[in-house]
This record gives structure tokens, sequence and C-alpha cells, in this order.
């Protein structure tokens, strides 16, 4: 581990700490429970990025994971009665279908190219099969899957031990806050290892990682699978933060957020994918309050703009510019 890294780590820790420590004195209930949301959801980012920004996967059904986090959560929740006997099944489950998902793509052959097809493809599917799953034959046990209204009311986390006392907001931004930290910390240490070395260079050329020894199927798929593990943790926390989940969580709305959180901040910059899905999720929320321009066309506009004048994202941007000035 370089120092560079050790510093990182080191920092990024700190700010955590000082966050959890300060936001609740400083913002009011509902800005922590807004900045629960962020982390949660920056989860996420940190998630695509891995896979697409590190591993050189286009996954544009990363919300098929979310999703899938979600209702096996919930659908978990609501069959034990606890929160907290449901969280394996919501890092197993999406882990899982990514697991099937990338041995079927990998040893396949399928090309990049077509893998994001596939994958962009299942989001539409798995979004109509979950709106569509609202009859009396859609249940899992004690949970009616309820089509597009969603299952509300889910049985949330609670203090081990302590069945009747469920986290209060405070405590579930503490949870999303410590969440992000921790998938960061790790991704960075991974990143830093051999595998996160042997995984970029993959990304950068396939046939003479192989030629060296690699096979490039093995690191993509322990890749995906970890990202669909990161995405499926962001989903049980965003059923957490609304104690509900809908079929929107695999909508292609949901998929063109993700992605955009990634390319503005920076694909294959970990900073980036916090920076870039905080950032846009604050500028869409402020804009949302105002009735004269479209939400939609100015984000739609920002991203465009950033495609165009920073194609590596804004984070390695300014990274780049500050490296040039510092050159003697």
């Amino acid at each position: 581990m370089t120092r560079a890294t050790l510093a990182e780590l080191i920092f990024v820790a700190a700010l955590a700490v000082a966050l959890a420590l300060l936001a609740p004195r400083l913002l009011s209930m509902f800005q922590v429970i807004e900045l629960s949301l962020f982390a949660s959801l920056a989860v996420l980012a940190l998630s695509l990025s891995l896979v697409w920004g590190f591993g050189g996967l286009p996954c544009f059904g990363q919300a098929v994971f979310f999703g899938l986090g979600g209702y096996a959560y919930a659908i978990g929740a609501i069959n034990f009665g606890d929160g907290l006997a449901a969280l394996p099944l919501a890092l197993a489950v999406p882990a899982a279908f990514a697991a099937l998902l990338g041995l079927w793509s990998f040893w396949g052959r399928l090309s990049e190219v077509y893998f994001g097809v596939v994958t962009l493809t299942l989001t539409l599917i798995l979004y109509k099969l979950m709106v569509g799953a609202s009859g009396p034959a859609w249940q899992i046990g004690s949970a009616h899957l309820g089509g597009y209204n969603g299952l509300p009311g889910l049985p949330t986390l609670h203090w081990p031990g302590r069945a009747e006392a469920p986290l209060d907001p405070i405590a579930l931004f503490d949870l999303a806050l410590a969440s992000l930290a921790v998938v960061y910390l790790l991704l960075r240490l991974l990143l830093s290892s051999r595998f996160g070395r042997v995984l970029v260079a993959v990304r950068e050329n396939p046939l003479r990682a192989g030629l060296l020894g690699y096979d490039p199927r093995l690191y993509r798929l322990g890749a995906l699978v970890l990202g669909g593990a990161i995405a499926g943790h962001a989903g049980m926390l965003y059923a957490n933060w609304g104690a509900f989940v809908s079929p929107e969580m695999f909508s292609l709305a949901t998929t063109v957020q993700i992605i955009a959180w990634v390319l503005v901040g920076g694909r294959a910059s970990l900073p980036g994918a916090v920076i870039g899905c905080v950032g846009l999720q604050l500028l869409q929320a402020r804009l949302g309050t105002q009735q004269v321009l479209d939400t939609n066309l100015i984000l739609g506009g920002l991203l465009v703009l950033f495609v165009l004048a920073m194609p590596s994202g804004l984070v390695p941007a300014l990274s780049g510019l500050v490296g040039r000035w510092r050159r003697p």
C-alpha cells in the first residue's frame, strides 16, 4: 500500500466520523434523512464504478442488482418478521444472479457491447415482470409482491436483541454513512491489491492479460459478483430508508441515473462516483422545488455537456488540471 492510498483511507475514515458527529447537530432532520438517501445511492454508484470503470464492463443493468437486493430484503423481512435476518438475502440474491449472468456471458464469449445490451434488456424485463406481479399468484411466503404498488410498510432494521426498537433516522443515517465509508475503503484496498491491478490490466487489454497467464473471465466475474453484492446492499439501505420497495428500482430512469452519476464524476474514480451521485441527487432535489424549468431537460443537458467537455469525468479532469499546474 502506497502512502497516498493510506492517506486517502485515513481521510475517508476521518470524514465519515466527522459527518456522523456533526450532521445531526448542524442540519435539520429532513436534511439528515436526505443525506441518508444520498449515502445509500452513493454505495450503488460505487458498485458501477467497480464493474464499469475498473472492470471495463459496460453494465447497464446495475439497477437489476439494486432492485433484487431491495426486494430480497423486503421478502425476507416480511417472512422472517425481522430485518436483521433478511440482511444476508440482500447480498446473496443479487450476487448469485450476477454470478449466473457472468458465467453465461463471459464463458459464452459475449462481447462487451452485447453485454451492455443484455444487461439493459434485463432491466426492462424485470421492471415489466415486477409491474405485472400484482395478482394473488404473485406471493412468496407471506409477501405479496404488489405489482406497481410495491411492498410498503416493511419491517426495518432494529438494534440487535431489541426487535421492538427499530433504528431511528439518525441511526439509519449512521448506518448508510458507515456503509458508504466501508465499501469505499474496501474497494480502495481491493484495487490496490494484485486482484485490482490485474482487473485494470484486463480492462486495458484482455488479450495481453490472457497471454500473461491471467484468465480475464475470472477477474471480470469476481468484479461483477462483488458489484452485484454492493448494489444489493444499496438496495437494502434504500428499502430501510423508505420502508418500501417498488418496481421503480428496476426502471429505466433508475438505470440512466446510475450511469449519469458515474459518467459525470468519473468512471474509473471512486471519489468521482460518490461526488457525481451526491451532486446530481442534490441538484435534482433542488430543481424539483421549482416549476419554471424541466428537471430532466436540465440534467440531460448537463450530462451531454460533461460527456463532451470532460469525457473522463469531473474528478479525473480536475486531477489532471492540478497535476499540470504543479509541474515545474
